[in-house]
């Protein structure tokens, strides 16, 4: 009996770390799925079953909150605005980020630690301090009410995720496979298009992802800096202040929808990405 007892001993911890994980699983799907149930459930219900209580578990189908949104005015140059602005910050955030990027992993030069706690320190200061600041001087240089202006201030809020996303992909790329081009007769520019650049695409890719979606949900910048061309964010920020709740919620669904559909089209790169950076 005592044997059984010792051998059974280790089993334990490991039982009860596995029912941990378990939990731990559960728990983050349901505070995930959860609210976007109830959101979809909400959406797809009449006026009068979103207002009761208990909540329904099953939707009625009911499109009447997405009809009234898919023909109010605005809506679709609001929608082509947001994906405007979006799609010139991933091309900026990557077009500056990968090089400093591949700058950060590759060299070793005096201030760099300074330099990557400078790239952090981007994120400290809240974007309200310096919406008054940012619409002075957009009014005076013309960029206001503008998408490219708009793109601008987004693409210095995803440039810090661009440039350490993309330093941990490069420092997962061996720099010997780099020299071995090198050796070969190959620039460090060719070295870089045809070795490094084809390892490093799905992980790019992914940086670009996490840029299209930080401009996508950002609603403050887009709210006080534009008037006649915002963004979808900004738009329904806008419109739904005093809207039923049953609008509300249709609103947050076609703000929250396109996003989920884009990275689940795009989720393959985005674990390409985690392999690459755990190398």
């Amino acid at each position: 009996m005592s044997e059984a007892t010792v051998d059974a001993g280790p089993d334990d911890p490991r039982k009860a770390g596995k029912f941990v994980y378990i939990a731990a699983v559960v728990l983050l799907c349901a505070w995930v799925l959860v609210p976007l149930y109830f959101l979809l459930i909400n959406t797809l219900s009449s006026p009068e079953a979103v207002n009761a209580f208990p909540k329904r578990f099953v939707p009625e189908f009911d499109l009447g909150s997405l009809t009234f949104f898919a023909g109010f005015e605005g809506m679709l140059v609001a929608l082509k605005n947001s994906i405007l602005v979006a799609a010139i910050t991933m091309v900026m955030s990557i077009t500056i980020g990968a090089p400093a990027g591949y700058a950060l992993s590759r060299f070793d030069f005096k201030g760099k630690g300074l330099f990557r706690l400078l790239i952090l320190l981007t994120r400290a200061f809240p974007l309200p301090l310096l919406a008054l600041p940012l619409a002075v001087m957009f009014i005076r240089t013309g960029l206001d009410d503008t998408v490219f202006g708009l793109a601008l201030v987004h693409t210095t809020l995803a440039i810090p995720f661009a440039v350490l996303i993309t330093f941990s992909l490069f420092s997962g790329i061996p720099i010997e496979l780099e020299e071995a081009a090198w050796t070969l007769g190959c620039t460090r520019l060719t070295a870089f298009t045809k070795v490094v650049f084809p390892l490093i695409l799905p992980g790019i890719t992914a940086s670009a992802i996490f840029a299209f979606v930080i401009s996508w949900n950002e609603v403050f910048a887009a709210a006080v800096l534009t008037i006649e061309n915002r963004t979808l964010t900004a738009f329904l920020l806008q419109n739904l202040d005093t809207s039923p709740l049953h609008l509300k919620f249709a609103g947050g669904f076609i703000l929250v929808v396109p996003a989920l559909i884009f990275i689940f089209a795009v989720r393959k790169y985005l674990f390409a990405m985690w392999g690459i950076a755990n190398r």
